[in-house]
Parts: C-alpha cells; structure tokens; sequence
C-alpha cells in the first residue's frame, strides 16, 4: 500500500525530491521478513496443525533465518528519523486514504520489532502446557535460540550508537556483553594524587564485550523522541582481550570484579548493578580468555 506507491509513476509528483530512491531506508528489509514468512514459515507451521506440541521442530530448523530480524532493528533507527521528517507529507496521507487506514504507516513499521518479541512469549505459553509431552525439549530450545536472537537484536541496537571510535567495530569479533557499570581505574604509571582521587569517585562506563576487545563509552542521555530517544555511546577506549587478566572477586562487594591489562599495568575496578550482572560477565569474560 506504500511501498509499491513509491515506485507508481502516477503518484511520482506527490513524492517529495529528498525523500525519493529513500525506499530502502524506510522500508528495510521488510519484503525480505515477509517472503521468509509466507513462503517458508506459514508453509513449514501448517505441517505442525494437527501436533502444536512439536512446533518447537518448526523454529529450530528456521532458526537461521530469524537473523532478518537483526537487519531490519539496525536500520530502524534511520526508517524512524526518515518517517519524522516526511510523516506529514502528502503522498503518506494519499495512501493511507487510499487504504482507509485509521492507522498511520509508522504502526506497521512497528510489526516485525513486535511480532519478533511475540514469539518468545507464545513459546513461553506453549511451553507450560507441554511440560512432560514429546516435544518439550525442542520448544525448550527454541525458546532459548529465540531469547538469543532478542538480545543480539537488542544488543546491536545499542552498539550502532557508538560514536567517536576510529576503527572497524565488525573487526572486534561478535558482541557477546554490553551494560553500564560503576568503573574505578588505578593505574601504576601517574602520579599518585591521581591514584588516591581514583579510588573514591567511580565513573559511569557503558562497556561492549566482543571477542577481541572491552570497549569502554561513555553514555550520553538521550533527546529527541522514539527511536532518537536512545542514548549514544561516546567511545573512551578499548582493551585487546588477548593482554587482559580478570580478578573474579573483590573484596567487601559481590557485585564487583576486576579487569587489569599488561600485568595489572592498568586496573579496573568495574561493579555491576547486581551479583547475578557480574555472574554473567565473568562468566562471558572467561570463556573468551580461555
């Protein structure tokens, strides 16, 4: 109803100049969901009809393909910001006459950000009634394999509003941890004021873990509205996990561990908001040293 009227030479004149060959940006791979969905999904759920209790089967086996979901979360930051700009444009309000919509198109953009989400939790309820079936255990894993694909999605959203880091952020490996912590540094070069000022204030540090590195940004609070809301990351450094040391317990707090690099050259004192945080970090941390 709006897509295919960008392309239609008869409403051509109704299209604003900036907002034309901007069909990718609004859009994103939304045909790309859809087609995945009816010729693949739909087809492949249908089959389940008469055994709902095996759909877990259904999931595992698309699983791949859910990664879509990732594409479409990335780029709709850039989809919101288009949409403000031109919302109130005439072409937007033809075709939503057209199609005697109460809604405007930005509820629709909204669809497949929901329908992923939905699915865990109809996973969820599936789940409760399928406790000791045949079965079980795939709707077990594919709730699992769809939680992961939520928080990569998730995930992603907040490092593509990384500001100010020179290199190529897809070199660093896969995001595998992001979140705020309280930081305090001690460093053994410096001058010892330093280090005694260090020890009282901490400072507040959003850290990404990917395989090959801890970067440490700075959040900057968001304005504007929707998706322009996010906050975005000021890049302060980054550690090469290949010279980093962890420290899993500090002493006097459950909520806090350490970081230190070159031989505990520079330490960080990094605590989480919560023990079960800092469990989770540790954890993620040590597998990539290991």
């Amino acid at each position: 109803g709006y897509a295919a009227e960008m392309d239609n030479p008869l409403m051509a004149h109704l299209i604003s100049p900036e907002l034309q060959n901007k069909k990718d940006i609004l859009f994103g791979n939304m045909e790309e969901i859809y087609h995945f969905h009816n010729r693949i999904f739909l087809r492949e759920l249908e089959t389940y009809v008469e055994y709902p209790e095996l759909v877990g089967r259904c999931f595992l086996d698309q699983m791949e393909d859910f990664q879509i979901y990732e594409k479409y979360c990335q780029n709709k930051p850039r989809s919101e910001s288009l949409w403000r700009q031109f919302s109130d444009s005439v072409f937007f309000q033809e075709c939503q006459r057209k199609l005697d919509h109460k809604l405007s198109l930005d509820s629709y953009l909204l669809k497949p950000v929901q329908r992923i989400t939905k699915y865990q939790l109809l996973l969820k309820e599936m789940l409760k009634y399928s406790k000791n079936c045949e079965g079980a255990e795939d709707l077990q894993e594919a709730l699992t394999s769809i939680l992961g694909i939520l928080k990569a999605v998730n995930d992603s959203m907040h490092q593509i509003a990384i500001t100010g880091y020179d290199g190529n952020l897809n070199e660093l490996g896969k995001l595998l941890m992001q979140g705020s912590f309280n930081v305090w540094t001690d460093h053994k070069k410096g001058h010892t004021k330093v280090k005694d000022l260090a020890r009282f204030k901490p400072m507040q540090r959003h850290l990404f873990l990917h395989e090959k590195a801890v970067l440490f940004c700075k959040k900057r609070e968001e304005n504007g509205e929707g998706y322009e809301k996010a906050p975005s990351y000021s890049y302060k450094h980054s550690l090469n996990m290949a010279a980093v040391g962890i420290t899993e317990n500090v002493k006097g707090d459950a909520k806090k561990f350490e970081i230190w690099y070159n031989a505990r050259e520079e330490v960080y004192i990094i605590q989480a908001p919560t023990p079960e945080v800092k469990a989770t970090w540790v954890n993620e941390i040590r597998k990539v040293l290991t």
